[in-house]
């Protein structure tokens, strides 16, 4: 359907009326006073779209004397003309993180869409799943060809999770794709759009995002309107052997809620939505190379509360780090080795020095995965060669057999919880993933921290210590007078029924009472 120029007008004029003024004011008001800024270079590039208080000039914003209500939230939508280094988009962008301001886009945006080699490497998730979106739609037969996507948005149903991942990857009003093909379907290029270039049809499309967008952000349900903060806690409900399982989460809503928190589940979709929320709990097993360690770095950027921190991430999932960190602090470990894919005479040798059985490790497995025992040369030398598939350093470490493995868990220092995991039945880890695909998992036992032996959580509570002031779980081993460290957890279990079978509800009140401490202290402008 055309609509004639006057029509249009009126059309895209009451979406975002609605949506920029009328329909959010009372969430507005209601909660801290939050406030939406939409900032074009000029102001007649507003012009087929209703007048707004919300809306302000390029010059106006950076000329505005900083808010002298830090407290005060505010959105800022940056529409300029071009985010050019150190042009007016750029230091929209600039001075509104500077001020304290949730801005789209970020500097780190901005910065990232201006070479593809900062950028590449965000592309790579979502190339996987071009071949089988775009061989079945009206772009099957073309060579190339360059998706406008705004907020996250398409006409184009079919291309819909690939916008929306885009849009997660680098949060910008608008984006011009550029999509190729030769030997299979490849992006070649990702730029920020301008809308004061929009056709007509492009427009309404733009005024529909940017009408969802904008109450994305502010719609607020009446559930959440008393609440004092806003936790966000990241799950994957199809994940198989979760940090939490369905009833603990439903514990941290319930408990939530009778601190005056919000606790609402989100997931991988949700990226970009963290703007939202005052703090974040990653409750999904953590990777430096998924999706759970770009949304603790968002989140980190965002000015939320966060665990785990991004710094946790990277220090616990990584077993070499920790192993060189242990041993330049002289805390006890098991006798260990770090391989070199491309130093394979040292296999020779390894046994020699730390006794057969030993045990191969990856330094980014997790729930026993990527950790092999191995009883003689032979084996050593074909577990090696697997794992190196995989990573170029291993980790080789002496077998120390015990029934069990403490797990201690520490939040900002302090020990919280104990638990003993025993080896599953039969088998020399606690995790046992067999042939078939089932996953057969040993006893756990909980218990006070005061029962548990003084030199294990001393250990525990030193090792926790040199990562960072967070929640994890230390894992050690004890033998007799002998407590050695394995390793430490930076989202570690917390499962109704074992990790607070002691502490109960408590658990969870622990935990979210260390998020309100460090909201608050944050809201006085103090480093917790």
């Amino acid at each position: 359907m055309t609509i004639a120029p006057s029509g249009l007008r009126a059309v895209l004029g009451k979406r975002v009326e609605s949506a920029i003024v009328s329909q959010p004011r009372g969430a507005i008001e209601s909660k801290s006073s939050s406030q939406l800024v939409i900032i074009v270079e000029r102001k007649e590039d507003w012009s087929k779209y209703f007048p707004s208080e919300d809306l302000v000039s390029a010059q106006e914003y950076l000329e505005r004397p900083r808010d002298r209500e830090p407290s005060k939230r505010v959105q800022v939508i940056n529409l300029c003309r071009s985010y050019k280094y150190l042009g007016h988009g750029y230091y929209c962008s600039l001075l509104a993180e500077a001020r304290g301001h949730t801005v789209i886009p970020s500097v780190k945006t901005i910065s990232e869409l201006t070479r593809k080699s900062l950028y590449g490497l965000a592309l790579d998730d979502v190339e996987k799943t071009l071949e089988k979106n775009l061989n079945n739609n009206v772009y099957a037969s073309a060579e190339g060809f360059t998706l406008s996507l705004y907020f996250g948005w398409t006409h184009l149903e079919p291309l819909q999770s690939i916008a929306r991942q885009l849009f997660e990857a680098f949060p910008c009003p608008i984006l011009l794709v550029e999509f190729r093909k030769a030997n299979g379907w490849h992006i070649a290029g990702v730029k920020a759009g301008s809308m004061h270039k929009l056709r007509e049809d492009q427009e309404d499309q733009f005024a529909n995002a940017l009408d969802g967008f904008s109450r994305k952000i502010w719609r607020v349900p009446r559930s959440r309107r008393m609440a004092r903060y806003d936790l966000a806690i990241l799950h994957d409900p199809d994940e198989t052997l979760p940090p939490s399982n369905a009833k603990a989460l439903e514990s941290f809503v319930r408990v939530g809620r009778g601190m005056g928190i919000d606790v609402e589940m989100i997931e991988k979709k949700d990226y970009s939505r963290l703007a939202e929320y005052d703090a974040l709990l990653i409750r999904e097993t953590t990777s430096v190379d998924n999706h759970t360690y770009r949304f603790a770095k968002k989140a980190e950027s965002e000015g939320l509360v966060v665990m785990d921190d991004p710094t946790s991430i990277l220090r616990c999932t990584n077993k070499v780090y920790l192993t060189d960190l242990l041993r330049s602090n002289k805390l006890a470990m098991p006798a260990s080795e770090i391989l070199y894919k491309d130093n394979l005479q040292e296999l020779q040798h390894v046994g020699e020095r730390l006794g057969f059985p030993l045990v191969v490790k990856i330094p980014d497995g997790c729930f026993s995965r990527g950790v092999i025992k191995v009883e003689n040369q032979d084996q050593l030398l074909r577990a090696t060669a697997e794992l190196f598939e995989h990573s170029v350093l291993l980790l080789a470490q002496e077998y120390l057999y015990t029934e069990y493995d403490w797990r201690i868990g520490i939040l900002n220092r302090k020990p919280i919880f104990a638990c003993q995991y025993f080896m599953s039945k039969g088998h020399w880890q606690i995790f046992n993933h067999k042939a078939n695909g089932a996953d057969v998992i040993g006893e756990c036992r909980t218990l006070p921290v005061h029962e548990v032996p003084r030199a294990v959580v001393e250990l525990a509570v030193k090792t926790a210590g040199l990562i960072g002031d967070g929640l994890y779980g230390v894992d050690l081993k004890q033998a007799g007078d002998k407590v050695v460290v394995i390793e430490v957890n930076d989202n570690p279990n917390l499962d109704a029924g074992i990790e607070d079978a002691y502490l109960q509800d408590d658990l969870y009140t622990l935990v979210l009472e260390e998020f309100v401490r460090r909201l608050e202290h944050k809201r006085r402008g103090q480093v917790w």
